[in-house]
């Protein structure tokens, strides 16, 4: 997010590859391509990332399905960007660190949150937990 800032260019500049009409439809067999975020190098994932926009050249909106595994709660890194972020909780339980207040999320709960403030999610307990996260980061 922080290259794409720089740049002045939408998240999904790096991400998109082919052009697309609308709507586009993501298909769940078809979510294959995938990007993780590590705690440090040579550590397990923390975040599995699906991307779900990235055919869809003239968004505004960053649509992910995200798999949060145990490793996300390890090592709690608090970010922040411009923006806002939305997320509903499909499966297992997450925290939510949003400022100085933490919030734990069920199956069917929701957050919307302004991400200028410092923020981070993880799972909590020893199963992965899946999201549907949409991010907005203004031009």
């Amino acid at each position: 997010m922080k290259i794409a800032r720089a740049l002045g260019v939408r998240l999904g500049t790096f991400l998109d590859d082919q052009d697309s009409s609308d709507p586009y439809i993501v298909r769940k067999a078809e979510r294959a391509d995938s990007f993780s975020v590590l705690d440090s190098t040579n550590k397990a994932p923390a975040l599995n990332f699906y991307a779900l926009g990235k055919g869809k050249p003239d968004r505004h909106m960053e649509p992910f399905f995200v798999e949060i595994l145990p490793e996300s709660a390890k090592k709690k890194t608090l970010s922040s960007h411009e923006g806002e972020e939305f997320i509903v909780l499909v499966s297992g339980v997450v925290e939510v660190i949003y400022g100085n207040e933490t919030y734990e999320l069920k199956p069917g709960d929701s957050i919307y949150y302004n991400s200028v403030v410092p923020h981070y999610v993880s799972c909590v307990g020893e199963e992965k937990a899946e999201i549907y996260a949409v991010v907005y980061i203004p031009e």
